[in-house]
This record gives C-alpha cells, sequence and structure tokens, in this order.
C-alpha cells in the first residue's frame, strides 16, 4: 500500500472542502436573505387570485427541478460512464436523443405551461360580479387615498374587505405611475395616468396583509406601502359605517386644546377631518388617523412620539415628502397629539 499516496490523496481532498466551504456559507446566506420573518409573499397566498400565481410558479419549479435533474444525470453518464468504457453509439441514436430530448420534450412542456398560464390569466382578469363592493383608491406620492363607492368619507393606507367575497377595486394615480400589489392576495396592477384600472381581491381567511407599491415612483417609492384588512362582514360593514361618519368629538379638555390648535393652525389647510371646519384636499384625511397602523404610508409606527415628530418635521422622517414642518407651539403640541390619536 503506498502510504504517501493516500496522504497526498486526502490532503488534496481536504484542501477542496476548504475551498468549497467559502462557496457554501455564501450561497447559503445569500438564499437566506430573501426569507426575512413576516415579509409577505406570494408563495404564502391567502386568496384564490395569489393562489394561481404560487401553483403556476411551483409547476415551473417542479419542470425546471426535472431538467436539471435530467441534464446532470446525462452529462454524469456522458463524464464518467463513457470516459471508462468504451460505448459504442449506434447510428441515428444521437438524432434520436436530440429530436425527443432537445425538441418533443421541450414542446410539451412550453405547451402545458402557455395553456395553464393563459387559464389564469383568463380567471384573474374575470369581472368579480355587479354585487362585489367597490373600493376607489388613488395613489399620490407618497400615500393612498382610500374611499369606498357611495361613502363620502376617506381614510388612508389601509383597506377592509370581507372575507370570502371579490371586491372590486377601482385605480388611478394623481401624479406619477404607481402600482397596486398585496403579495398574498393579487398580483400588482400597475397606476397610469389618465385611466381608471381595475383589479380584485379576495382573502380566503382573515388577517392583515402588507401590501406595497411595486412601480418605481421617486424617492420615498420604498416608504409607499399600505394594509389590506381582510375581516368578517359585518367588521367590514362596520368600518364603512366609520367611513361615513363624522369623527369623534373630543373627550377631555387636552383634545378639545388640540382640535383647536388643528383648526386654528396650518393643518386645516392641507388635511379633512369629517364632522369640523377642516376641509382640506391636499394630504390624507385624518377623521381615523388614530387607528391606522403606521404614520407616511409605514415610515414609522402610529404612535404619540412618533407622530409628535412628523407633526414637527416630517422631512426628518420621510425626507421628500410634500408636508413642510409645522410651526406648532411646543407647549400645544401634546395636545394636538392626543385629539390626533382620539380619532379612531
Amino acid at each position: 500500500m503506498d502510504t504517501r499516496r493516500d496522504v497526498t490523496t486526502r490532503s488534496a481532498a481536504e484542501r477542496r472542502r476548504r475551498q468549497l466551504l467559502p462557496v457554501v456559507v455564501l450561497g447559503g446566506g445569500l438564499a437566506l436573505a430573501g426569507c426575512s420573518a413576516g415579509a409577505p409573499s406570494t408563495l404564502d397566498p391567502a386568496g384564490s387570485g395569489a393562489g394561481r400565481v404560487a401553483n403556476l410558479w411551483w409547476l415551473l419549479f417542479w419542470i425546471s427541478m426535472a431538467v436539471f435533474a435530467e441534464v446532470m444525470a446525462v452529462l454524469a453518464w456522458a463524464l464518467l460512464v463513457r470516459r471508462r468504457r468504451d460505448v459504442r453509439v449506434r447510428h441515428g441514436q444521437p438524432l434520436r436523443f436530440v429530436t425527443v430530448a432537445g425538441a418533443g420534450i421541450p414542446l410539451v412542456i412550453l405547451v402545458t405551461v402557455y395553456a395553464v398560464g393563459l387559464r389564469d390569466l383568463a380567471a384573474l382578469g374575470d369581472d368579480p360580479g355587479p354585487r362585489a363592493p367597490t373600493i376607489e383608491v388613488t395613489g399620490h406620492k407618497w400615500w393612498w387615498e382610500v374611499r369606498v363607492q357611495g361613502v363620502d368619507g376617506a381614510t388612508a393606507n389601509e383597506l377592509h374587505i370581507p372575507v370570502g367575497e371579490k371586491v372590486r377595486v377601482r385605480l388611478r394615480t394623481a401624479d406619477v405611475l404607481h402600482s397596486f400589489w398585496v403579495p398574498q392576495l393579487m398580483p400588482k396592477t400597475d397606476l397610469i395616468a389618465g385611466e381608471v384600472r381595475e383589479t380584485w381581491l379576495h382573502a380566503e381567511r382573515a388577517g392583515n396583509y402588507r401590501a406595497q407599491c411595486a412601480e418605481y415612483c421617486g424617492t420615498q417609492h420604498a416608504h409607499m406601502a399600505f394594509r389590506v384588512v381582510a375581516e368578517p362582514r359585518h367588521d367590514y360593514d362596520a368600518w364603512v359605517a366609520r367611513l361615513a361618519a363624522p369623527a369623534p368629538a373630543p373627550q377631555t379638555d387636552a383634545q378639545r386644546r388640540g382640535q383647536e390648535a388643528f383648526l386654528q393652525g396650518s393643518c386645516a389647510g392641507c388635511h379633512a377631518i369629517r364632522g369640523t371646519a377642516a376641509n382640506g384636499r391636499i394630504g390624507p384625511d385624518l377623521s381615523d388617523v388614530g387607528s391606522r397602523w403606521s404614520i407616511g404610508a409605514g415610515a414609522v409606527p402610529n404612535d404619540g412620539g412618533h407622530l409628535g415628530g412628523w407633526i414637527a418635521n416630517s422631512q426628518t422622517v420621510k425626507p421628500g415628502n410634500y408636508m413642510p414642518p409645522q410651526p406648532v407651539d411646543a407647549s400645544r403640541l401634546p395636545d394636538l397629539i392626543a385629539y390626533l390619536q382620539s380619532l379612531r
């Protein structure tokens, strides 16, 4: 037995393992980089629209895995079997192999995927029906205005839908191109200037679904998120009723002082609060701002500290947005925060 040769072989194998280790670690890190906890995923569908997309993705994935396995098997045969033995290839075998594996099988795969894709496109383009609730969404730089057809009130960056029902969504843009995308419920729909686009949402289970503008629209494109709340029908009806009703009246002295500061200051020039003299149309309607999931369309959490910072100078929170710093006296700012947080 040649001991030196065995040692050399083991040393070479060890070097190869050490060389491959960084590649494996880097590859694993890159693979896991896209798997952040809690992030919305098209592959975790909660509605029939996203379900079709996920099913088509998995079909393509497994077809790709089968093709990859076949190619690797043929490559291994060519490198190992034919190199070790004198394998004779009969006349006509290469042509038959190329015809079947290179043309026949790919043709069947492409036709199948094309047919499934056409079926899913037709289903995604179906009309939700005349009895479906209609919600109107307008994209702004960089927030979402939400209205229910037939209701005067509005909200921002959050819409509600009844579980188990299709909801029609009519989309407009007030400025540049945006894209409405709820990964777990429906593929994206682009908002094009001068057009009214339509899509629909359908949730099979209750929950809060993070959504995002999927078309680059400027500096704060990343902070143009919204939330879809899927809930039982009676909760959805209650949400619609709140949109139609005046905002809650102040209940404490601090809230009353805060309302006075809001109406007498510059806030009322850009924002509306139902049931008050504030009827601005430049910024979001604030009639239910206290119950919203975030401030600035996902920029920061909706709590007293962040709300105060947003009022004083939103440019430090979301640079480039259209709200200038507000000249609110420091002594009145806590009252203004208390009033806005009471609007639910």
